[in-house]
């Protein structure tokens, strides 16, 4: 049952556990090894050994999509390309572009936006099938401008991809497609094997030890982030509906055992009333084991004094979801100084943002988003600064250059400055 708890009870961080931590983290450089070691035929022998299936090669041929096509409902399939249509509506709006600027002077200041060449997609496997994970991750990088994707998957034990998954990635015109999971996926993005090239920046979410990997190979290359377990936040007061509130708190459980929910509220009675909901509401879900684990685990109900303080609260937690439910939902949004994403109104719940409005899914978890953002089209993009410095300006302020690196202690820099205010062109003191 969800728990009625104290504000200094609620759990204000997703960290992962320590225990078994290091373990993890010896498993995964070891996988690690072995595939910068062996390649694909480490790949070949790890699938068989996690995933249980025999594979002689893991690249997704061309008559393995024309098959999904043929398997899939036809309503996922419309939903699939309309959810695609409206995630690169919204993606389109991040794009940023190349700008110069000129002074009086002459000085040209700018900045290039440059896409990255080559992206791996790393989409889980496991109990559920994701085609949700492709296209959120797949279509900032389109919009940014990759030209090159590589897509990793888990196969299922008939050693078959999900229909869903492999239609969403062919209707992004994701030409590489390859049947590999876990760490060892990550490894081979990461540095490369015979058949899959090395990537400049991976991006997905994935189990344990797909974040260690990821966390292992940074630096290697770019990482979008460690993703925790999945979080959500529910701001509501009297005029919430009971219902809707347990079964967005259930959204969430049925995720993961470790799976974070938590009712912020102004109203007792409606904290009782979710509570009697969460219960009859979860007996009917087919991830019942998985839902009530997450709601033993972390479940909680905090009833504030007030809006200010359930706003304060709300804050504290920065989750990776925040539903607003209240009277006035968009008078309290400027008052929201951390979450991932901001659902607002008795009609928006987590679940459109993860399928279909436009949002991206990917989302700071564990109070990251204190600091940091979901995935976007800045994810897939460089920036890279231009100078272009005028005489006019070299001889007006160089002077003020050459002081900073004189007091700094670097020589070398005064001068290379210094060179050019002595129109002798000799060398200063």
């Amino acid at each position: 049952m969800l728990r009625i708890v104290e504000r200094h009870e609620l759990n204000v961080a997703q960290t992962e556990a320590a225990t078994g931590a290091q373990e993890r983290r010896e498993a995964v450089l070891h996988i690690i090894e072995e595939v910068r070691r062996d390649g694909d035929a480490a790949l070949l022998r790890m699938t068989e050994k996690f995933d249980r299936v025999a594979l002689t090669k893991h690249a997704v041929q061309d008559e393995e999509i024309a098959e999904a096509y043929r398997r899939i409902d036809p309503e996922v399939l419309v939903a699939i390309r309309e959810a695609i249509a409206n995630i690169r509506d919204y993606h389109e709006r991040q794009l940023l572009q190349s700008w110069m600027r000129t002074t009086e002077s002459g000085t040209i200041l700018g900045q290039l936006v440059i896409p990255l060449e080559r992206v791996g997609l790393y989409v889980p496997g496991g109990t559920a099938a994701y085609p949700t994970s492709v296209m959120m991750n797949a279509i900032p990088a389109l919009v940014a401008g990759v030209k090159e994707i590589a897509m990793t998957t888990p196969p299922g034990m008939d050693g078959h991809l999900n229909p869903a998954v492999l239609v969403a990635a062919s209707e992004l015109g994701i030409a590489e497609i390859y049947k590999v999971g876990g760490a060892q996926a990550i490894a081979a993005l990461a540095y490369g094997t015979e058949t899959i090239r090395k990537v400049d920046k991976i991006t997905g979410p994935g189990n344990a030890y797909v974040a260690t990997a990821k966390r292992e190979v940074f630096g290697q290359v770019g990482i979008d982030m460690i993703a925790g377990p999945s979080e959500v936040v529910i701001l509501a007061d009297e005029t919430a509906n009971a219902a809707y509130i347990a079964a967005d708190l259930l959204a969430q459980a049925e995720h993961d055992p470790l799976a974070s929910v938590t009712l912020v509220t102004t109203s007792a009675a409606l904290a009782k009333e979710v509570q009697e909901q969460a219960v009859r509401q979860l007996e009917t879900l087919d991830r019942k084991t998985i839902a009530a684990q997450a709601v033993e685990r972390t479940g909680a109900i905090c009833v504030a004094a007030d809006l200010d303080e359930a706003i304060a609260i709300v804050n504290e937690l920065a989750t990776e979801h925040l539903e607003i439910q209240t009277r006035d939902p968009f008078a309290h949004l400027g008052k929201i100084k951390h979450a991932g994403a901001i659902f607002i109104g008795d009609d928006s719940p987590v679940a459109i943002g993860d399928y279909f409005v436009g949002t991206n899914h990917v989302l700071p978890t564990g109070r990251t988003a204190r600091f940091s953002s979901g995935l976007s089209v800045d994810d897939f993009v460089k920036k890279t600064s231009v100078v272009r410095y005028s005489r006019q300006d070299m001889l007006e302020n160089g002077w003020k250059i050459s002081a900073l690196a004189r007091f700094e202690g670097l020589q070398a820099h005064a001068r290379s400055v210094e060179l050019r205010l002595d129109e002798s062109g000799g060398i200063a003191d």
